[in-house]
Parts: C-alpha cells; sequence; structure tokens
C-alpha cells in the first residue's frame, strides 16, 4: 500500500522540480579521485582538532602531577601547624587529609574534563 501523500506530491510537481530532479539525476563529474582526497583530508582535520585537545590536558596533568603532589604534602604539613584542640578531631583523621585533597583534585579535573569533552 502507497502513501497518499507521496502520490499527491509526485502529481503536483511543476516545471521547476522536474528541471532540479533531471540536474540531480545526471552522472557525477569524472575528477580522477579529486573529490576523496578533498574528503579524506577534510575528515583528518577534524580527527585532529577532535584530539589535540584531550592529549594537551593529558600531557598537562603528566607534567603538573609531580608539583601538584608537592603541593598536598606542603599544605598537609601546615596542619600541623594548628593546634589539634581548635580542630577537635581526632589525631587518626589528619594524616588522611592528603588523600581527600588529592581525591577532590581528581574528582575536579573529571569534571573539567567531562565538560572539556561536551564542548
Amino acid at each position: 500500500m502507497t502513501s497518499k501523500i507521496i502520490n499527491m506530491a509526485e502529481r503536483l510537481k511543476d516545471d521547476e522540480d522536474r528541471l532540479l530532479e533531471s540536474l540531480f539525476a545526471s552522472a557525477p563529474i569524472a575528477d580522477d579521485g579529486f573529490s576523496t582526497m578533498i574528503e579524506k583530508r577534510v575528515r583528518r582535520q577534524l580527527w585532529l582538532r577532535r584530539m589535540v585537545l584531550p592529549v594537551a590536558a593529558l600531557v598537562g596533568a603528566i607534567i603538573s602531577f609531580k608539583p601538584l603532589a608537592g603541593l598536598v604534602t606542603m599544605l598537609a604539613g601546615l596542619t600541623t601547624l594548628i593546634p589539634q584542640d581548635v580542630l577537635k578531631v581526632p589525631s587518626d583523621v589528619v594524616p588522611q587529609l592528603p588523600m581527600l585533597f588529592m581525591g577532590a583534585m581528581l574528582l575536579a579535573m573529571c569534571m573539567l574534563g567531562l565538560r572539556a569533552l561536551q564542548e
């Protein structure tokens, strides 16, 4: 069973529609692979643009890991200067602070990475 809408659309063709159909129905122009070469180049550039930002972020994260770890240990060392009665936390929680800080920074990096991938 054919749709009535398609049949009506085929019946309502005017001269411009027939001219456009004849233009698009013609054989493609022989270009000796030029179009294919251009499409490959455009795809390659697109792929390159998509990969530059994640690779740069990964390289930056690798380079900044050691200074970041030093910063975390320095900040954890500063917690020993705060009197224990001010914090009112057990002393076994304080050594876990660098791990919490690293986890928070990892979470922030993941969130920024996901935001960058969405764009």
